[in-house]
């Protein structure tokens, strides 16, 4: 019946997406929810509605793969293939990003230092190409769409509609035993995250930096082993449980967390439930909640509100709120990918001209071009511009790139936002680096279609499929700088709180909160007995 209901919904996308290309028309893809920063398009935009293609089809336990529809969120694939003691080798922190949007994005967890992107993992894909013809398509080399299968993922639907994906699994574990290592410089964290992805037997690795002189570099293994005695799993789903982020930062407070052979510590570990590691970063979203309390000046930052106002602090709810506060067009929301040689030099830049902390570390399997996926290129014959550097950098590629998430408010004056993404957006091309395209994105045409080495290639599968009609990758991605600059907000929701409330309002007629609230994934003590 599943199988039957998707077939009449994907007719029904494909006669749609048909009249738009019989009248030569441009349309964009609604899916009923974004994890994107970016402003929302107004209203009247010609759109192909896919929001009801939100359902996992199948699990097979023996071929270990799942039949997933576009917008199924993370939350829901991870429930669903638990229940057969599987799990997809990247899932992405936040619950409610939806397996369409991790291939038709870019989309990197702490475990993509192993096994790639969130696309990297996907078998195969259902998709209506522009003219309304049906077509499944893989990167097997006997597949004559294969070219296609490689082009859309990363570039935000502009080759086709995604309607259905099969995602290869693996065997999941009860727990993720994670292991905390503090830094005491950026130099060493960044060859800490090095060292650990070195290491056959660590599943997970990723870091936080909360300044220049305090890091923690965090390492999971998934393991069946219980927690020894006296030792409870560590949740962070529940409304009194820590922030992961505050945790970390607690566990490594007071101590090198390190032994003389400079390896974590075995003091310094937790045994976290799977499901409660896969989206440790869900409330408070990494740290970016904290930022709301500092909008919301006279509500203090503390365990009692964290614990009061938990419904309104998960991502969804969050990602609601922003947007309907109109807060999202001076908060810099920015992934950014860089050679690890110069990773310290942009950690050196961002400290210095947005003093935004903490930053996110993420290790990442690079990709070679062409592609949308950022990758990074080091500068020929450069060396660390960090002050502390002494030695030359290589300037080889290698198929390690590290993440550098950096969230936070920017400045308050549209002209100097803008100024300010700019100014970064220039620093990480000269750093040899490239951004996530989900953000705030404000390269000219020119210089984005030479950072991914002329459109030619693009262009070529756009012809190939009969997709020039449609918005480009840059159509869909661009900030209108000169907009954005002179744009008009409302002056009632410019005064805070009033914005802040008006978001907070619109966050709540979603109702988004129930879906956390009755998440079949939390961990349920004594679950660690069966």
């Amino acid at each position: 019946m599943a199988i039957e209901r998707h077939a009449a919904a994907v007719a029904r996308i494909a006669t749609t997406v048909r009249g738009f290309f019989d009248r030569s028309e441009p349309y964009r893809i609604f899916h009923g929810s974004t994890n994107s920063t970016r402003p929302a398009r107004g209203p009247g935009a010609r759109v192909v509605d896919i929001s009801e293609l939100r359902n996992v089809l199948s699990v097979d336990p023996v071929q270990r793969t799942a039949l997933v529809e576009p917008n199924v969120p993370m939350d829901r694939l991870v429930e669903a293939t638990l229940a057969h003691g599987l799990v997809p080798p990247v899932v992405m922190e936040f619950p409610g990003i939806t397996a369409g949007g991790g291939y038709a994005g870019t989309a990197g967890e702490s475990s993509s230092f192993r096994h790639g992107f969130f696309d990297d993992n996907v078998e195969s894909v259902e998709m209506v190409l522009a003219d309304g013809s049906v077509h499944r398509v893989s990167g097997a080399p006997s597949d004559e769409r294969a070219d296609l299968f490689r082009g859309a993922a990363g570039a935000v639907g502009t080759l086709g509609v995604a309607t259905l994906l099969e995602l290869r699994l693996m065997k999941a574990r009860k727990f993720v035993r994670t292991s905390y290592r503090r830094t005491s410089s950026v130099a060493e964290a960044v060859a800490a995250v090095r060292e650990a992805v070195r290491d056959p037997a660590t599943d997970y690795v990723d870091g936080i930096l909360f300044s220049k002189d305090h890091g923690v570099v965090i390492t999971g293994t998934l393991t069946d082993e219980n927690p020894p005695d006296g030792v409870k799993p560590q949740t962070f789903s529940g409304a009194w449980d820590p922030w992961f982020y505050l945790h970390a930062k607690e566990r490594t407070a007071d101590a090198t967390g390190t032994t003389a052979s400079n390896k974590p510590s075995s003091a310094v570990v937790d045994y976290i439930p799977l499901a409660e590691y896969l989206f440790r970063y869900d409330r408070g979203g990494f740290w970016v909640g904290a930022a709301a309390f500092k909008y919301f000046w006279m509500v203090p930052f503390n365990r009692f509100t964290r614990w009061f106002l938990d419904d309104f602090l998960h991502t969804r709810m969050m990602y609601r709120a922003l947007h309907g506060s109109g807060e999202s067009a001076r908060f810099v929301v920015q992934d950014i990918a860089m050679p690890f040689a110069m990773a310290e030099a942009l950690v050196d830049y961002t400290a210095r001209e947005l003093d935004i902390w903490p930053l996110w570390l993420c290790p990442l399997q690079r990709r070679a071009p062409p592609t949308f996926h950022p990758f990074t290129t080091t500068p020929a014959g450069s060396t660390s511009t960090s002050s502390s550097a002494e030695k030359p950098q290589p300037t080889e590629e290698d198929s390690m790139m590290l993440n550098v998430g950096v969230w936070g408010w920017g400045p308050s004056q549209p002209a100097d936002f803008v100024a300010k993404n700019r100014a970064l957006e220039a620093r990480v091309r000269d750093l040899g680096g490239m951004k996530w395209l989900y953000a705030h994105t404000y390269y000219p045409p020119a210089e984005f279609w030479r950072m991914y080495g002329g459109r030619a290639w693009y262009d070529a599968l756009r012809s190939k499929y009969k997709a020039t009609s449609l918005p480009s990758v840059w159509d869909k991605v661009q900030v209108d700088a000169d907009a954005q600059t002179h744009r008009r907000r409302s002056w009632l929701k410019s005064v805070r709180p009033v914005g802040g409330l008006w978001g907070i309002y619109q966050s709540i007629r979603s109702r988004d909160y129930m879906l956390h609230r009755g998440a079949g994934w939390k961990y349920k003590a004594g679950e660690e007995k069966k």
